[in-house]
């Protein structure tokens, strides 16, 4: 991985992006891709696609969420403190006690509280806390303090960011997704800079908007763009711990590369192509098999117009949707240089129907 595409996911990471309030990534985005895009744009939801080939007819879609889980901000107590609202999957027992940046008229600090635990009830104990049992403390007094700085609807994100582990490991808040955008971007340049795409394939890579609360970007890109292919990418949850039941999620460890996505969600000719490409190229992969939908652009892609030919690709994760992530970067680049290479396997004539 390059000092530039290291240095652009740390900035990805320390920018804020709740679902809905991505703007700031989607600039890094934009900034990032456009020297080496023939043409990028930016749609009314929000999402931002560069493009390689536009003039072509057979197109390509890459789909990377650029949106994070993070909190919002629905009342003011008279007391000062804020009281907030998930956006995104959260478990309840991630927020206490963590420092947390409230995005207001500035960058704002604060804390996630509740009651102490020797003020609690000998019942409430042992029990996970709600999430409407939590509130923020800035260290304001009084709810007049408070509204100087921030205005309902503000935004909340845990006050973590990148930094490196042993050996190619690191860890970060929200790798998901944001390690995605750094695979479409870094797929997009490797196309540019070494070549072997078809000038007849067309390749969109989009940074989506509002994955983590129903892909409502993917949906709303895709029907824009009408692609035959999509491959979308996303973290994926690494099974290579302690207690982790392999016999009910599969194996799918850190630094074995990229899960290439088996099932319903998966055109076989997409699977066979990606496989093909992984061996040819010597990428190390993994399979993950997939019973029905996945939670991802994935699914959003598969069934947009007439239906395109969809793949998933995950990147192993360890401790997703809390405030200290775990990726490999050659993971990372891994999936980068496999999408890269799956679209230069594909022809104006390449043929997604079941044989």
């Amino acid at each position: 991985m390059t000092c530039l595409s290291l240095d652009f996911l740390k900035d990805l990471i320390a920018a804020p992006s709740p679902s809905g309030y991505e703007k700031f990534v989607a600039r890094l985005y934009r900034d990032y891709v456009t020297p080496f895009a023939d043409e990028v744009r930016t749609d009314v939801m929000g999402n931002v696609t560069a493009i390689l080939n536009p003039q072509a007819t057979m197109k390509i879609m890459l789909a990377a969420h650029m949106d994070e889980i993070g909190f919002i901000i629905h009342h003011i107590g008279s007391d000062g403190l804020l009281y907030f609202s998930p956006i995104g999957g959260h478990d309840a027992t991630t927020p206490l006690g963590q420092r947390v940046w409230v995005h207001g008229r500035s960058r704002i600090p604060g804390v996630v509280g509740r009651e102490a635990i020797h003020l609690l009830d000998p019942t409430e104990v042992g029990q996970k806390p709600a999430m409407e049992d939590l509130w923020i403390d800035i260290g304001a007094s009084t709810r007049e303090e408070v509204e100087a700085l921030i205005t309902l609807g503000d935004v909340v994100t845990f006050q973590y960011e990148f930094q490196p582990l042993m050996g190619d490991r690191v860890t970060g808040r929200a790798f998901d997704n944001k390690a995605g955008l750094l695979i479409i971007a870094e797929a997009l340049r490797m196309l540019r800079q070494e070549g072997g795409l078809d000038l007849n394939v067309g390749v969109y890579a989009v940074a989506t908007v509002q994955e983590e609360i129903g892909s409502r970007g993917a949906e709303t890109a895709a029907y824009a763009i009408a692609p035959q292919s999509g491959l979308a990418v996303d973290m994926g949850q690494a099974t290579d711990y302690r207690d982790a039941l392999t016999s009910r999620y599969g194996r799918f460890d850190i630094g074995m590369g990229p899960a290439i996505d088996r099932g319903a969600n998966t055109n076989h000719e997409v699977f066979r192509l990606l496989s093909e490409a992984a061996a040819e190229e010597k990428i190390a992969y993994q399979i993950h098999a997939t019973g029905s939908t996945t939670p991802t652009d994935a699914q959003a892609l598969q069934t947009n117009r007439g239906g395109m030919a969809t793949g998933l690709l995950s990147v192993p994760l360890r401790y997703m949707h809390t405030p200290s992530e775990v990726i490999s970067l050659k993971d990372v680049e891994a999936t980068a240089r496999l999408m890269a290479a799956y679209c230069r396997r594909i022809t104006p004539f390449t043929d997604f129907r079941p044989h």
